[in-house]
């Protein structure tokens, strides 16, 4: 008979986690809904810079994920693991570590984000300081969980344990992988790839940041919460062995799924598309474990909020996990990707899944946490049901929208031209659905600030067990009779990390071998050369702006796109692009061949205020760039940098790029200067305008005959 021993669970460290959650989950939905309004009322932005929406549209989804989902997943994460292994967390220090240092990758984004600091690589934006700093939180959170294991009194892993080593394992080789970046400045690097192979890289982080860190993690969650908040064991272990061990093997091949008809090589396309289609199956048995733990427990789900928040989660996870490989289908894909189908179905899982199943979680935790009830269970369910009204009133407008964009980009006259040629009138058909959108947020806004008030007078009328009497027998490992290799495997925390390591590693190897050797196989176009320094220095205004995240750089090889944008887009002009500009989703127009489209008066004006060019754009005005004067400090060193990534400067290019760039500056104030009264060419050609405006106008123009 094993020896009974008494410890300690540690709840401030949970509650830390869990009230940081809370109040950034508030902040991130508040911008969230600031910049919807924007795209409604495109003077809310005030022509200031840190306000506009390229630069704080990147601050919600940081602040989404990073900061609410992020602090929550922690939260859930040590209060789960210590009950589950039976064990005090391994290490206070790492722990505080761990909150501190993640509180203060929050606060980098919070104030680098609006200052345009960006990698531009979406959901990993923040520059290479940052990412220092994500890692040695993340390496803190992940010894204190390993060393916990060791000193467990539980012999065996529970299904939560697995999807939680595989979180930790996993983020950590995407967060590497995705941050291969050479710094120039302390707040300015360039990634080590470039173009088609950046583009790859990219997106097998950031659909694996989806499917490891908003995913896994949440399982893990799942799979610990539900049953508790149900008082009934989990459906199946045979079927979370096989959940388990498909979704992380298959997860890590899907990335390629969001570049179809793209400059992409067709094999990576294709494996994309395959084992996104595959996915369909491991996800589905997830949810379908979930809801069948609550067989015989329906009745409860009617009366119990928390509950009510946990089926909703999961059937979310179940409409986007179907919805994603769907997407994947080459023929959906055409229709929905860069139309707000995408932001529909990203907020089915983050709106649904994420963030109910942290408000059912919070519900059921914080009780526990402070020695009391639930403050009002009346104001839990009016939460839920202003919640899921939220959620409704967010995706369907979108998904309307994405069809009607869709629908409109793609329709022809019986003569053969573009119906819709001009593209702001498919912008003003979307605008209702726009503003639906935006109301859907605040509902799911106004059910967060309840649910916020809630759980604080939740923990207000009790008082935090600091350190959570508990007792267990010492672990004893003994083999079980007939006992299976996972069950044995369930005992080891290395080996079972080891093969989650390599169930995750087959597929990005099979994708990133052949991509180390894609630069030599893209075919070499001789017309295109580097950027000359004065579009090197606007391209950086360009990402510095957040320009990415309404405008793509892609043109697909589709007769509509063609006839409106020109030429589709090779792979070989892209080899000197750091980092890829594709974009994920079109509120503008494509960019791509806009090099020569208009004249620079016209961009002049553009930029100015959109609404000199185009009295119904939504674009907002950039004053700032007619204000600010170059910056070409740094000029030198990110013509150093990029010559050693490959980029085809000539040797002692840094002596003269600075006369070169005041040329090419000279001229391009002169055209705008004999057009426009009042300006000073001599003046104007050391603005940023200046610098962005060469840039756009040399985009698309080395493959056009001369």
């Amino acid at each position: 008979m094993a020896q009974i021993e008494k410890f300690e669970y540690d709840n401030t460290i949970v509650r830390n986690f869990a009230v940081a959650s809370i109040i950034f989950g508030v902040v991130a939905l508040s911008v969230g809904l600031w910049i919807a309004l924007e795209l409604v009322f495109p003077g809310l932005n005030g022509g200031i810079s840190w306000n506009s929406f390229g630069r704080i549209r990147p601050l919600h989804t940081n602040a989404a994920i990073f900061a609410f989902v992020g602090n929550a997943i922690f939260a859930g994460v040590y209060y789960s693991t210590q009950r589950l292994l039976k064990a005090r967390m391994f290490s206070p220090i790492l722990s505080q570590i761990h909150f501190w240092g993640w509180q203060l990758v929050i606060l980098g984004a919070a104030i680098t984000l609006p200052l345009g600091l960006t990698s531009s690589h979406e959901y990993a934006e923040l520059e290479w300081p940052i990412d220092l700093l994500i890692t040695i939180a993340w390496v803190a959170f992940g010894a204190n969980m390993v060393g916990t294991m060791i000193k467990r009194r539980e012999s065996h892993f529970y299904v939560a344990i697995w999807f939680y080593i595989s979180t930790f394992i996993t983020v950590a080789v995407l967060h590497i992988g995705n941050n291969l970046e050479v710094p120039v400045t302390f707040w300015k690097s360039y990634p080590v790839f470039a173009g088609i192979q950046d583009a790859l890289l990219q997106w097998w982080y950031g659909h694996n940041a989806v499917a490891f860190f908003l995913t896994t993690p949440y399982l893990g969650l799942m799979y610990y919460y539900l049953p508790k908040a149900a008082n009934r064991p989990v459906y199946s272990y045979r079927l979370s062995i096989i959940h388990f061990w498909t979704l992380i093997f298959l997860y890590i091949w899907a990335g390629p799924h969001h570049l179809l008809y793209s400059a992409l090589p067709d094999w990576t396309q294709s494996l994309g598309t395959v084992f996104s289609i595959m996915l369909i199956a491991p996800s589905w048995g997830g949810m379908l474990n979930g809801l069948l733990t609550l067989r015989g427990a329906w009745d409860r789900v009617r009366e119990d909020p928390i509950l009510k928040f946990m089926v909703v989660a999961v059937t979310a996870y179940g409409m986007s996990t179907f919805e994603g490989p769907m997407l994947s289908i080459k023929s959906v894909n055409a229709i929905a990707h860069f139309t707000d189908w995408i932001p529909a179905h990203v907020h089915i899982g983050t709106l649904g899944w994420n963030g109910f199943m942290t408000f059912g979680m919070f519900y059921w935790m914080f009780p526990r946490l402070f020695g009391t009830r639930l403050y009002s269970k009346k104001l839990a369910n009016v939460h839920f049901w202003i919640g899921t009204l939220g959620i409704l009133f967010w995706v369907v407008p979108m998904y309307f929208a994405g069809w009607t964009q869709s629908m409109m980009w793609k329709e022809f006259t019986p003569e053969g031209t573009l119906k819709y040629g001009n593209f702001v009138t498919t912008l003003q058909s979307i605008k209702p659905m726009l503003a639906l959108r935006a109301f859907g947020g605040s509902l799911y806004l106004t059910g967060a600030l309840i649910g916020f008030y809630n759980l604080m007078k939740t923990a207000l009328q009790g008082k935090l067990i600091k350190n959570e009497a508990a007792q267990a027998p010492a672990l004893e490992i003994h083999p079980e009779p007939n006992e299976t290799f996972h069950r044995k495997l369930e005992r080891k925390p290395v080996p079972l990390l080891i093969w989650a390591t390599v169930a995750i590693l087959i597929g990005g190897a099979v994708e990133f071998f052949p991509m180390t050797f894609m630069k030599s196989s893209v075919p070499k176009i001789d017309s295109v050369k580097p950027y000359t320094a004065l579009e090197l220095q606007g391209r950086d205004i360009y990402i510095r702006e957040g320009c990415v995240s309404c405008h793509s750089q892609l043109v697909r090889p589709f007769r509509s796109e063609t006839e409106r944008y020109g030429e589709y887009s090779k792979a070989g002009e892209y080899i000197y692009d750091r980092p890829f500009l594709w974009g994920s989703k079109r509120t503008g127009p494509d960019l791509h061949r806009v090099g020569g489209k208009y004249n620079d008066v016209w961009h002049y004006n553009h930029m100015l205020n959109p609404k000199n060019t185009e009295s119904e754009s939504i674009m907002p005005r950039y004053p700032w760039l007619f204000k600010n004067d170059l910056d070409n400090s740094s000029l030198a060193a990110k013509i150093g940098v990029l010559r050693k990534l490959g980029t085809k400067y000539p040797e002692g290019y840094e002596a003269k790029a600075l006369a070169e760039l005041d040329a090419q500056a000279t001229k391009v104030a002169k055209n705008i200067a004999a057009t426009v009264k009042d300006v000073n060419p001599d003046n104007l050609k050391k603005k940023e305008i200046v610098a962005l405006i060469a840039y756009l106008q040399r985009l698309g123009t080395d493959i056009k005959a001369k």
